[in-house]
């Protein structure tokens, strides 16, 4: 008894087992977290050292060259870049994918630790480091501001009570502060007045360090009780510091508000952020690996009323993006798609079998299938995301091919007559081998996507696994509930010989008649003519291939996610004020432009962003239906055409990509980087490529951060005559410092936060280089000696920022591209241009970020389209037991390649990563027409004795429904993907395309092509059919020849 006429005789238990699964997809459907892309961590540490007042050549020397030769030890860094400017270095490590982010952490700390020992001295805070995931955007953005408080009040607001309270929700990760404006009490003297009463300025700094004091006083322990020793040793305000004795002179006090003044101010001056019109404090919110960020969004929503409530009423709380309202909508389009993919398909079931009992049997298939495959979901760990929802909504197509299949063998039976529980127990277990070789066969050409490594193997595993849980589901569903409701639903009446004669039915009847005999003819004429169909086959051959050289290609397509980042950069000599004043100008275009909803603006050295001359405007854009411009490339280039008219200051216009690859941040999407350990061959090539790569057609925002003409001071030391004074190098680099370095000389400490005592010259005298030959060393004998007895100033240029990537000096370009440059097409530009300019070959060229994986994918993908083919030939091997009958199940694939590029092409599509994926989906569903028509065939030479002729012209019109209705079933799941309903449709529709092409083409010419191949391969290797190839095939009429 095989399973199909257990389930039959035993209708309660399959009823129950059915049910089951039901539920307990239900209840797994409302345990699945809600994510917009599945979980891709990207294990990247971020590791970030200062040195106020170090120039970028100092900061790359000594902080970032040593840091980088103890990362380069650790285990699985698959990649290493560092960039330093004034007081700042940053290394990003990016490990391996399987790399333990923790465990890669603790080897961080552990080679900081070890570097320690060689870095400067005064470096007064160790590196830094935190985990970060490249691959995923901030959930929640949060604005504070205030029209009365100082903005180091809001931020304390900010750090002290949102972000912490914040950081406690249960699946957030880390709370980022933009623009943080942390309070500072700031001393700024006046070099004349400091020169006039015989005072250097690290006496100064000796005072405040000795003036503020915060050291355990110990405790008074007597017989009964114990007593705490305090004193009022710290100084936490302006007030007290502009009273502090720094010196003596002529017995009395000088007080440091007679040589400057201490001010009650922030610690970061040259960082500034805005929310329309209004500086504020903002606070991005980031969710943990696997999270569900709908429920986080919902817990933060929950908690701003308590944060209203608490803050004071002049502090303005506002919600800038909330990143679950277009997840949320995304899927809920995706959702209708899923919903308008069935109604297709179950229309398709009904015109062909034109009978409502049997339309509801192979129907419901779909629905358990679906349901069921959430409960698989969450023992896996996945989420409901665009990519499961897409697997779930292409299923929908081929998850009924099974039970149609199953029930339309019972039908024919069941109109020859036999009663229902015959026919049901019959057709089960004629067709159970062809539906068990669907379903394996179509699982297998997803194993390979499954094992598949790197960030695109962890991008499509969810989908993979979803599609093939959906389809194993299915084969079960077909095998145990459709013939046990076909022994109990099918009535006798409803399938007896009589046909409808009117209305409706009878017009599909006809058409369908008219169909098959038009099919009988021209397959006649096929196989009278078996070279022409052998010819077009190898046509299709030489056209995929052909087709897939020639189209456009690219890593993953432009998606409208609602969102946009504009990247600014002023020139290299421009100040903080001025760039402030340039950023709110592009600010100001982009607040007008109609289909912008609201902006945040960042300047300065801030975030990923480490010089005074960058900045940052984040966009949400209004819903598409009420933008001007609905195409998000249309709402880019305009305003890239607008912002391109404001003068000192560049923007780079990018729409994010869902998921963003690499650690690198650049101003544009794609970069292009070049090494030399010869600097000036390295600055020179750099400059010629960024400027012959501006000249190619479609490439756009052409830019480099080749940043070395930054005006700079040179302090040149005599270092004779310094010595004859008993002053040395570091004495004056250590004034200097005090002057202009905004060097942190003390540190105030309470209950809920630390805060900087900042040492600096005043305003006036930080704008101008003749400040410096005001300030005065203390030589030995308590002599003041003016900086410019011991040193001269010459004018010059120097690095804004030095980069390293692997620890060798490098120079990354980046670049956009335009709508109708695919990547691929970009990069082999970029590869004629090396060869055409003659690039020497010391230097070394190198794409990353997204471009890198994007060639790297590429490699990858023809490798994996033929294993797909591998695995799917050896399981048809195995179930057929023949090395040849596969091939003839293949035959069809070359035809399904060329409909699904052409359908690429027809749309001005590039082939992106879904669209490859939707190739190799074609590779598990063109076949089923084959095996269709092969499994029927070897039962009728089996058990008929017929020909290999007869027996395939047989099984041709035999199976000639049941292949149109799953064909056009596959067709009509695809459907809406390929049209590209809702948000992100335009990312999904290249799948559906291909889909919809490859299935098009595939069904007109396996039709002629796989009886003509089965013939020609049985002659050559006649057909010793197995005991486990089933199927019944009527007799017919042979085929003339």
């Amino acid at each position: 008894m095989n399973l199909s006429e257990l389930c039959i005789r035993r209708p309660v238990m399959t009823t129950l087992v059915m049910l089951g699964l039901v539920l307990f997809g239900v209840f797994a459907y409302r345990g699945l977290p809600v994510s917009e892309l599945p979980n891709v961590d990207y294990p990247t540490i971020e590791v970030t050292a200062t040195l106020p007042g170090a120039n970028p050549e100092t900061m790359a020397a000594a902080v970032a060259t040593t840091l980088e030769g103890q990362f380069s030890r650790i285990a699985g860094v698959r990649n290493m870049t560092s960039i330093s400017a004034s007081g700042t270095s940053r290394i990003t490590l990016e490990f391996e994918l399987n790399r333990n982010i923790d465990a890669a952490a603790l080897d961080v700390q552990s080679a900081i630790s070890t570097a320690l020992r060689s870095l400067p001295d005064d470096m007064t805070d160790p590196p830094s480091f935190r985990k970060i995931n490249p691959a995923d955007f901030a959930i929640f953005y949060i604005g504070l501001s205030s029209d009365t408080l100082p903005i180091s009040m809001v931020n304390e607001f900010a750090e002290t009570m949102l972000a912490q309270q914040l950081s406690t929700i249960n699946g957030v990760a880390q709370v980022q502060i933009w623009g943080q404006q942390k309070f500072a009490v700031r001393a700024q003297v006046d070099p004349d007045a400091l020169a006039t009463r015989g005072i250097a300025i690290g006496e100064v700094e000796q005072a405040i360090r000795g003036g503020n004091s915060y050291q355990p006083t110990g405790t008074l322990n007597g017989p009964d009780r114990a007593i705490a020793v305090k004193t009022t040793g710290q100084m936490s305000n302006a007030a007290a510091y502009n009273k502090l004795i720094v010196a003596y002179r002529n017995g009395a006090p000088v007080r440091l508000s007679e040589i400057g003044t201490a001010i009650d101010g922030v610690e970061a001056t040259r960082v500034a952020t805005y929310f329309g019109e209004r500086q504020g404090i903002m606070l991005a919110v980031y969710r943990q690996p696997g999270s569900n960020t709908v429920q986080i969004v919902k817990q933060i929503n929950d908690i701003l009323p308590v944060f209203r409530q608490q803050l004071p009423e002049s502090v303005n709380l506002e919600v800038m993006y909330d990143r679950a309202q277009s997840i949320e909508e995304a899927i809920l389009d995706v959702e209708f798609t899923l919903m308008l993919a069935s109604a297709l398909v179950v229309l398709v079931i009904f015109l062909f079998l034109r009978n409502l009992a049997a339309t509801v049997i192979a129907s419901i298939a779909l629905p358990i299938s679906v349901i069921g495959t959430f409960s698989i979901m969450y023992v896996m760990g996945f989420s409901l995301n665009n990519l499961s929802l897409l697997a779930l909504t292409l299923s929908v197509g081929f998850v009924v091919d099974d039970a149609i299949v199953m029930l339309e063998n019972i039908i024919r039976h069941k109109e020859k007559g036999l009663s229902s529980m015959q026919a049901a127990l019959k057709g089960s277990r004629e067709i159970g081998f062809t539906i068990l070789s669907m379903t394996l066969s179509l699982v297998a050409v997803f194993i390979p996507v499954m094992f598949m490594g790197g960030m695109v193997g962890r991008l499509l595993h969810e989908f993979a696994m979803t599609i093939s849980v959906t389809i194993i589901v299915s084969g079960i569903v077909s095998l145990m509930l459709t013939p046990m409701m076909c022994s109990r639903w099918i009535s006798d009446a409803a399938h007896g010989a009589e046909k409808p004669t009117r209305g409706f039915m009878a017009m599909t009847e006809r058409a369908f008649d008219a169909m098959l005999h038009a099919y009988d003819l021209s397959l006649l004429w096929c196989l009278k003519r078996k070279p022409f169909v052998l010819a077009v086959f190898l046509g299709t051959l030489v056209g995929t291939w052909g087709l897939y050289s020639v189209i456009q290609k690219d890593f993953l397509p432009a998606e409208d996610t609602g969102r946009l980042i504009i990247y600014t950069e002023g020139g290299q000599d421009v100040s903080f004020d001025a760039m402030r004043r340039y950023q709110k100008e592009v600010a100001d275009i982009v607040n007008k432009d109609p289909n912008v909803a609201a902006t945040m603006s960042r300047v300065g050295a801030a975030g990923s962003r480490i010089t005074n001359n960058a900045g940052l405007l984040f966009l949400r854009l209004k819903p598409r239906h009420a933008r001007p411009d609905a195409d998000i490339n249309d709402v880019v280039q305009n305003l890239r055409r607008k912002l391109n008219k404001v003068a000192g200051i560049k923007s780079f216009v990018r729409n994010p990509p869902a998921i963003r690859v690499g650690g690198r941040l650049s101003n544009a999407q794609y970069q292009y980087t070049l090494q030399d350990l010869d600097l000036e061959s390295l600055y020179k090539w750099a400059e010629i490529m960024a400027e012959e790569l501006g000249k190619l057609p479609g490439f756009q925002d052409v830019t480099t951060d080749l940043k070395i003409r930054s005006p700079s001071l040179v302090v040149d030391i005599d270092r004779d005559r310094a010595g004859t004074m008993g002053i040395k190098a570091e004495e004056i680099e250590a004034v200097l410092a005090n002057a202009f370095g905004g060097r942190k000389v003390s540190t105030i400490y309470t209950a809920a936060n630390q805060y900087a005592v900042i040492l600096e010259v005043a305003p006036e005298f930080q704008q101008d280089p003749e400040a410096l030959k005001k300030l005065y060393i203390r030589a030995p004998g308590d002599r003041l000696v003016p900086l410019a007895a011991v040193a001269t100033l010459t004018r010059g240029v120097s690095p804004l920022t030095i980069s390293h990537q692997g620890q060798i000096p490098a120079v990354t370009i980046s670049f956009n591209l335009a709508p109708e440059v695919s990547l691929g097409t970009a990069i082999d530009r970029v590869h004629a241009l090396e060869r055409a300019i003659q690039v020497p070959a010391t230097l070394t060229t190198s794409f990353q970020g997204t471009a890198k994986v994007f060639q790297e994918s590429l490699a990858g993908m023809g490798m994996l389209l033929a294993l797909a083919i591998i695995v799917v030939y050896i399981v048809l091997g195995i179930l057929y037991e023949s090395f040849i009958h596969p091939l003839t199940i293949l035959s069809g694939l070359p035809a399904a390649g060329v409909g699904a590029l052409l359908a690429l092409m027809a749309f001005d599509m590039p082939l992106t990563l879904y669209g490859f994926v939707g190739i190799i989906m074609l590779v598990g569903i063109v076949k089923k027409n084959a095996i269709m028509m092969i499994d029927f065939a070897l039962s009728a030479q089996r058990e008929d004795n017929l020909t290999p002729d007869e027996a395939i012209y047989q099984a041709c019109l035999i199976r000639f429904r049941p292949i149109m209705m799953t064909t056009m079933a596959a067709l009509m799941g695809s459907l809406p993907i390929a049209i590209g309903f809702g948000q992100g449709g335009e990312a999904r529709a290249p799948l559906g395309l291909t889909v919809v092409g490859g299935l098009l083409m595939s069904q007109v010419i396996t039709l002629y092509l796989t009886p003509v191949v089965y013939i020609y391969l049985d002659r050559l290797f006649p057909t010793k059919a197995i005991q486990g190839a089933s199927g019944g095939a009527a007799p017919g009429p042979a085929p003339a020849e």
